[in-house]
């Protein structure tokens, strides 16, 4: 919650409270810990406090928990009892719902979410279609194809019209962009066929989202927490993480330099981060590091949860600067090491052994240190968070389906469209060229008849011809050569002509 211009996460056990910065919140964080030590709730206190503060919120609902901050917490003894210990009654503290709008890629809790085959590119969408790097560069080569010819990539039949349109065409390109085998190209296919039958391919389409539509505040200027639902989503870790992470290239790549706020402008929120960097290309992590590295600028602050913090490349840790550890646990000397890489990432307390303290923390309790006002990390302090004032849990269908309906948005991205892109105008081209050949080869037939038909007349008057001249003949030379002579004339006479005339018509 907001105490004195800040953000208000935690308390010390002697009654200090621990709170973030807002103009800092862009030099994004981490949130880390084991299963139930208490990061989703964590999640929600920074997420609510985001939002009363008027700034928008994106986070991923995996287990549909998140969902509840559409409606005000309940009470109870042990909430009674949080609010007394932190004195959190004389702060402002009270139950309220939370602005929300959720989005579903699949369209079923949650308004649509879609982008198109080209704005995802084919760096991403390599990932996603689990490419070989042969494969990856021969679908960069279709993209650029599609963007010299003009041709949109709206959705999958674009991307399989525009993959068969290649290989019936290779070698015309062959020259300009390289080999085209057709192996690959059927590679491709077929693991775009597969996404189809996976339902992957329905996040495609039109109308794709506007990423502006997350920039919103309700009546009373609260930012907007939109909610992906992840449920689904989560099976398919590629899909999942890589969907992410366009959203968050497009976030970097719309918005503005605006350099350092007093607030951020947005505040992205990536559970089960560690999916991002898992059997990821080279080229892919370098792009999530300098997305990470130059965001900042944009005015917009990303956390990053996940169990444990060395799922995180180093490149990117090093960017993290407000860091909430929970507990973890060591089972195994790997684990062990993990704790003290964790430990070691914060500014020494001499109060207390971090590495202790990380491997006995109990739910709800934290390692925290956030950024002073120079952007220096602070000591590291043993905390407790604070409770959410929205509802801990999820929501029954009825009311979330009310919510979605009520959105403003809500007709903007109900119903999907199919506009004119390449899967149509290769389509009308095959027609044309089918038209075309259909008629060159109707043509040379009618051609060839002509041809043949004139041909034939032609024997025939050279036929009739030779016949009569050669009977003529026959009969005059005969008449004058007896019996013997017509004989004689009338068979040579007609053979003699039909040589003569053959060879003038030469046939």
């Amino acid at each position: 919650m907001l105490k004195d211009g800040r953000i208000w996460v935690a308390q010390t056990s002697d009654g200090r409270n621990i709170s973030i910065l807002p103009g800092m919140t862009n030099r994004h964080g981490l949130i880390a810990g084991a299963t139930g030590t208490g990061k989703t709730i964590t999640l929600k206190v920074l997420a609510e406090s985001f939002s009363d503060m008027g700034v928008p919120v994106f986070l991923a609902d995996v287990k549909g928990d998140l969902a509840g901050m559409a409606r005000p917490g309940a009470d109870s003894p042990d909430m009674q009892e949080r609010i007394k210990r932190f004195g959190l009654s004389e702060a402002g503290f009270s139950y309220h719902s939370n602005p929300t709008a959720f989005w579903d890629i699949f369209g079923k809790k949650g308004m649509p979410l879609r982008t198109t085959v080209s704005e995802m590119g084919p760096l991403l969408l390599t990932r996603i279609l689990d490419l070989n790097e042969i494969q990856s560069q021969i679908l960069s080569i279709v993209f650029k194809i599609a963007d010299d010819s003009s041709l949109l990539l709206i959705d999958t039949k674009d991307l399989k019209a525009m993959l068969n349109y290649v290989d019936e065409n290779s070698r015309q390109y062959r020259e300009q962009y390289g080999n085209i085998p057709a192996a690959s190209i059927a590679a491709i296919m077929r693991a775009v066929t597969a996404l189809e039958l996976n339902g992957g391919d329905v996040f495609f389409g039109e109308p794709a989202l506007n990423i502006s539509d997350w920039f919103t505040v309700d009546a009373d200027g609260k930012g907007m927490i939109n909610i992906l639902d992840s449920e689904s989503l989560i099976g398919d870790t590629a899909l999942y993480s890589t969907f992410l992470l366009w959203m968050l290239s497009e976030l970097f790549e719309t918005l503005p330099e605006v350099g350092d706020l007093d607030k951020p402008k947005m505040v992205f929120f990536f559970d089960e981060a560690h999916l991002l960097f898992k059997d990821n290309q080279k080229a892919l992590l370098d792009k999530i590091e300098q997305v990470v590295k130059l965001i900042r600028s944009k005015g917009v602050g990303i956390f990053f949860i996940t169990q444990n913090p060395g799922d995180i490349p180093d490149g990117v840790l090093a960017q993290l600067g407000n860091r909430i550890e929970h507990g973890l646990r060591a089972y195994t000397p790997s684990d062990q090491k993990a704790v003290k890489s964790a430990a070691e990432s914060f500014r020494v307390n001499p109060g207390f052994d971090t590495y202790e303290t990380i491997m006995n923390l109990g739910t709800g309790e934290a390692v925290v240190s956030f950024l002073d006002e120079q952007g220096m990390p602070e000591i590291s302090e043993k905390v407790s968070i604070l409770p959410p004032q929205s509802l801990m849990g999820a929501i029954d269908d009825e009311v979330r389906q009310q919510i979605i309906k009520g959105s403003i948005l809500y007709s903007k991205y109900e119903n999907a469209e199919d506009p004119d892109s390449a899967y149509e105008l290769l389509k009308r081209k095959g027609i044309e060229k089918a038209r075309d050949d259909e008629k060159a080869a109707n043509d040379a037939a009618d051609n060839k008849k002509a041809a043949n038909a004139n041909k034939r007349a032609v024997k025939s008057v050279a036929s009739t011809i030779t016949g009569t001249i050669g009977r003529q003949v026959g009969k005059q030379v005969g008449g004058q050569f007896g019996s013997f002579g017509k004989t004689l004339g009338g068979n040579l006479g007609a053979s003699l002509g039909r040589g003569i005339l053959s060879t003038l018509f030469k046939i």
